[in-house]
């Protein structure tokens, strides 16, 4: 039989082009059906963008210098030194700009992965002891002053001033008991100046992260001194100033304590910083709580008393009106999206560098003197032209200066202009009103929550 004609009949072709040849299905049209498993894309996983790497280098950490000769020194009260943007410029480039770069971030390697309750009552070096008692002392100072009643008024409670008053009065007394006379009166005049200036300004009744840096170069002298050790360190960190912070939240409490400067130089928190760098060190590799748990409440009471950062986040969560900390306080929010805490140990790091060290409105109140001592070329105050910040009286003129071009520029006490920020209330006045009221559980919570 012809096979041609067997093929006809039979429907199947042995045409190598044929689609019966190559496999494809036949339609009823005899029309061959697409194979769409080499057109249709693979279905993959969506891949997350690589989040862009901080090109600023995360600071690190310099030598401790040798302690100075206190024979050689030439004690003397500490004023202020950055007049100008060159002064702050000489600042930047000086040694004393490293000796404090080196003793914060010491502070903050040695409490790397150290609990607060890791440092017993017996660890404690008796100048350390001293300090505590101190401390205890101007609570207890503290809680003698009580506010005048102001109306409900949110703004600074005037009696502030009273207790900067008692703190300055004891000062010498202080310091003379626990160094024991070992070192001249000018010595300790020095480094009682950098306490007095712990605790807030007394004109403008403010506290800002400038104030806290004062404490902690209080601690920087002493340690220049020879009174503190580096085997302190951790001490120094975990029992004195966490004593500090506490001592803090009752003044800011009693006192309703304006945050310095409303626009916020740190944008963590109204009042503190070195709690977040501190307190990520102390995180730094722990087993589950990570950056995300400072949403947990739970998490926030069991461990707060032992992690300065968690510690921190609960007392700005109990003094805001509104309840979340993406409302009141966006950018620890904000952090805590981070993978792990050596990124925001690290983060901390770039912000004490960016946002203290190099920002001259708050770097233009520092104090310098013969333990922290101004670089050549600095400026010298005139006391005639400018009295000293903590004497000031109310209705005098104060001196500052615009970040943007250093330009000098003169507000009043009572107010300030665009380029400061406005005079604000407290905000955790809001809340300790609200408690007053009998409103202490109704937090407000955002509509969109």
């Amino acid at each position: 039989m012809d096979s041609s004609a067997t093929t006809g009949r039979s429907g199947i072709g042995t045409d190598q082009g044929s689609p019966a040849a190559s496999g494809q299905p036949i339609s009823k049209a005899g029309q061959a059906i697409p194979n769409l498993r080499d057109r249709i894309p693979k279905l993959e996983p969506r891949r997350r963008k690589q989040e862009p790497s901080n090109p600023t280098p995360v600071p690190e950490t310099p030598a401790l210098p040798p302690r100075p000769d206190p024979s050689t020194l030439v004690f003397q009260t500490p004023v202020r030194r950055i007049l100008l943007r060159k002064d702050h410029e000489l600042f930047l480039a000086s040694p004393s700009y490293n000796r404090i770069l080196s003793f914060v971030f010491s502070l903050s390697e040695s409490v790397a992965d150290t609990p607060i309750s890791a440092i017993k009552d017996s660890d404690l070096s008796e100048p350390v002891k001293a300090i505590l008692r101190i401390l205890d002392e101007i609570e207890a100072l503290c809680k003698e002053s009580p506010p005048d009643d102001q109306g409900g008024s949110r703004f600074g409670n005037k009696t502030f001033r009273l207790f900067l008053d008692k703190v300055k009065q004891r000062g010498h007394q202080w310091h003379a008991a626990f160094l024991g006379g070992k070192l001249p009166d000018a010595a300790v005049t020095e480094a009682s100046a950098y306490l007095n200036q712990s605790f807030g300004n007394r004109t403008r009744i403010d506290y800002g992260s400038g104030h806290e840096l004062n404490f902690i170069m209080w601690l920087l002298c002493l340690y220049q001194l020879s009174v503190l050790e580096q085997s302190d360190f951790k001490a120094v960190v975990l029992r004195i100033f966490a004593r500090y912070l506490e001592v803090m939240r009752l003044v800011q409490m009693t006192y309703y304590l304006e945050p310095a400067g409303s626009h916020g130089v740190w944008g963590l928190d109204d009042y503190q910083f070195l709690p977040f760098l501190f307190g990520a060190s102390q995180l730094l590799h722990h087993h589950f709580i990570t950056p995300r748990a400072i949403h947990q409440e739970l998490t926030l009471e069991e461990f707060g008393h032992d992690f300065l950062y968690l510690g921190q986040v609960a007392f700005v969560n109990s003094t805001k009106t509104v309840k979340g900390l993406r409302w009141h306080s966006p950018m620890l929010d904000d952090i805590s999206s981070a993978k792990n805490w050596e990124k925001i140990e690290g983060g901390m790091r770039r912000m004490f560098v960016s946002e203290v060290l190099k920002k001259l409105p708050v770097m233009q109140h520092f104090l310098f003197g013969s333990l922290i001592p101004a670089a050549e070329g600095m400026s010298e105050q005139d006391p005639n032209a400018l009295g000293s910040e903590e004497n000031e009286e109310e209705g005098g003129e104060v001196e500052v200066y615009d970040d943007s071009d250093g330009k000098r520029h003169v507000h009043q006490p009572t107010g300030w202009g665009d380029c400061c920020g406005i005079k604000v209330p407290s905000s955790l006045a809001a809340a300790e009103e609200m408690r007053k009221r009998g409103q202490v559980e109704s937090l407000r919570r955002i509509p969109f929550d």
